[in-house]
């Protein structure tokens, strides 16, 4: 056992995707006892099994064997499933145990999951993250903590398995706030820079010439580069982001405008960029991607140009 893990937590993890399953690596090789809850796609089961991980064959089961639970799947519909359902997180939890959401969630849930929990004694922090599933592997990734001062305390070891950059941001909910808030800025980036590529290729500025003024100027950023990927080199890895989730993010920081009567007119044009995209049958595609179906809307070739 590395000399980081505190030989008391037993680390429940649910959902082994793009992101959970190098989190869920990283946690076990800096030493700490983990149960996951298996999945249809094997391969990274059998490789967590492989790494000394235990499998679950349900939530109930994993917060039966856990202290900590780190939940890193799609969306709040999802959690509150794993929590509330049959076979759920609520039936097995022990009291004093926590509930880590990872996923990039709607804060009126979180608060409702929240207050449902505390009645058990079971506590719930918010912990989403930013960047890709590289740094998910490198055990890089950053996160935005919402917890109390004596919780994040309790955590930040095991956040540490998996973040290089551990942010606490404020109490229960502050995390899926601010969650929201980055992804506002980035997914607005994204669909500025589809729309700029798209309008520069119209009037006979191809995408290698538009980034030759943006990049190491004033407006180049570590997002503006990841986006360019695809356009530029045909990378499409280089930001494994769906549509489809970019839609549900603009579609809850909608909501959360809603909920304190605040008009958000830039986010609702962002967010039906990625609708539009969506609808066109996009929603499987990357962020990135939103170029291409920008330019292809307004009768350019965005499609990335092939290695030379």
């Amino acid at each position: 056992m590395s000399m980081t893990a505190n030989a008391s937590e037993q680390i429940g993890f649910i959902g082994l995707g793009l992101m959970g399953h190098g989190m869920a690596k990283n946690i076990v090789e800096k030493g700490y006892p983990l149960t996951f809850l298996g999945r249809k796609n094997r391969a990274p089961a059998e490789d967590m099994i492989a790494r000394g991980a235990t499998e679950a064959s349900s939530p109930t089961e994993v917060a039966a064997r856990s202290t900590v639970v780190f939940i890193c799947v799609t969306g709040s519909r999802q959690v509150e499933e794993i929590i509330r359902g049959a076979g759920g997180l609520k039936a097995g939890l022990k009291p004093g145990s926590v509930v880590v959401d990872c996923s990039t969630a709607d804060p009126v849930s979180t608060m409702a999951l929240a207050t449902e929990l505390a009645e058990l004694d079971i506590a719930y922090v918010d912990a989403p993250l930013s960047r890709t599933p590289k740094e998910a592997w490198e055990g890089t990734l950053d996160t935005m903590v919402g917890a109390s001062d004596e919780l994040f305390k309790r955590l930040k070891p095991v956040l540490d398995t998996w973040a290089g950059r551990v942010v606490h941001i404020g109490g229960t909910g502050d995390g899926h706030r601010m969650k929201l808030l980055n992804n506002f800025v980035s997914l607005g980036y994204a669909a500025l820079y589809a729309e700029a590529l798209a309008l520069a290729q119209k009037v006979g500025i191809s995408p290698s010439r538009f980034d030759s003024v943006i990049r190491n100027g004033r407006m180049d950023c570590g997002f503006y580069q990841t986006f360019m990927r695809w356009t530029l080199e045909g990378d499409r890895d280089a930001h494994k982001f769906s549509i489809a989730n970019a839609l549900k993010d603009m579609t809850y920081l909608e909501a959360m405008a809603e909920s304190v009567g605040m008009a958000n007119p830039l986010g609702n044009a962002a967010k039906n960029s990625f609708a539009g995209a969506s609808a066109a049958g996009k929603a499987d595609q990357f962020v990135p991607m939103l170029a291409t179906h920008i330019g292809s809307v307004n009768g350019v070739d965005l499609s990335p140009s092939k290695p030379a």
